[in-house]
């Protein structure tokens, strides 16, 4: 299946039916009278996230979705059918867009969660209703209201607790390839990843997802490469893995390459926690591994783990290090949950 996480839409709800107009006519009865139905609603268009998806691949074969109408009234007091609502079935993690791609109409994050995107125009009243005292035979009849027509982005952010990070070629599908039953791509040259990548990692007894984007380089942000298309992606993460090649010759160089593209991307992802990690020591003798492990410290002030994806030296470290962020993020949210349930007030 083809991964896919953006997506132009066309959306329109249905019009509403037509109100009638209408007498009564049955033998006998001297003063029949009005008896003209209401017309019927129109169909609304709902995005619904459901499990089981992650991918907008459907949206590239089908771009227009279009409810159908409400029926029309009909006489002896039928109100017409009202319009079926057509569902967009949208995987977790999505975002809805206007049409400028930047209002955000919904963020879906929950499986189960519904959202009305085009309501459905209401139906027409029938002659019956226009009925007074002074006007006993109305033959005036209202339309039905006209449907709601739209243009949308949806725009698809993978739910993962860690988010992978590094230039291209640093280790991360090795990584991932490693301590997961994930299979990426893994080859010795740059941008074997084009596509993100999820992986459910283990231990101790705990699991979370981690999530591999394609590997960034200097000018991101401003379209060189692959871009900042995927740092989404990783927006959601509750930790971030950086990991820096021991073998690129500047690795103080390369951690900066990276922090510089999350702050221009994003101010708020570059204040995500992070785990650094120095990756392939396999390559290194004790003494270089001292070495770029102090110098990469040195030059950032942040501590630097030594792993190596490859042979899994120091991977069980690295892990615990992310289990122990994911576990004070997850009490942090925990603390806010609670907090906002006690100063809620009706």
């Amino acid at each position: 299946m083809k991964f896919l996480d953006l997506a132009k839409v066309n959306i329109r709800s249905g019009s509403g039916g037509n109100g009638c107009i209408s007498f009564r006519r049955e033998k006998y009865i001297e003063y029949g009278g009005p008896d003209g139905g209401d017309g019927g609603k129109g169909g609304s268009v709902v995005a619904e996230v459901v499990e089981g998806l992650n991918t907008l691949i459907d949206f590239r074969y089908q771009q227009h979705f279009f409810a159908s109408n409400g029926q029309g009234g009909m006489g002896r007091q039928r109100t017409g059918a009202d319009g079926d609502d057509i569902v967009l079935r949208l995987p977790v993690g999505t975002e809805i867009l206007d049409e400028d791609q930047e209002t955000v109409i919904a963020d879906l994050t929950e499986v189960g969660q519904q959202v009305v995107l085009a309501r459905g125009g209401n139906g027409g009243w029938g002659n019956l209703r226009f009925t007074t005292s002074t006007n006993r035979a109305p033959r005036r009849a209202n339309p039905g209201q006209d449907g709601v027509e739209r243009t949308i982005w949806l725009r698809l952010k993978l739910i993962a607790d860690v988010g992978l990070l590094g230039l291209p070629n640093a280790g991360k599908s090795t990584f991932l390839a490693a301590t997961s039953n994930a299979r990426p791509k893994v080859a010795d040259y740059p941008f074997t990843t084009l596509v993100p990548n999820l992986g459910v990692v283990g231990v101790d007894g705990v699991e979370f997802v981690v999530a591999d984007v394609p590997g960034l380089i200097a000018g991101a942000h401003a379209g060189r490469g692959l871009g900042d298309r995927f740092l989404g992606h990783v927006e959601r993460c509750a930790v971030l893995l950086h990991l820096i090649d021991g073998t690129s010759g500047d690795p103080v160089g390369d951690y900066r390459t990276i922090i510089d593209e999350l702050e221009s991307y994003a101010g708020a992802l570059a204040d995500t926690p992070r785990v650094t990690v120095l990756n392939k020591i396999d390559t290194l003798d004790p003494e270089e591994r001292a070495f770029l492990a102090e110098e990469i410290a040195a030059g950032t002030g942040a501590q630097v783990l030594q792993m190596s994806g490859a042979t899994g030296e120091g991977v069980t470290e690295v892990l615990r290090a992310l289990r122990g962020q994911i576990d004070a993020d997850r009490l942090r949210r925990s603390q806010d949950a609670q907090e906002d349930a006690a100063t809620w007030q009706p």
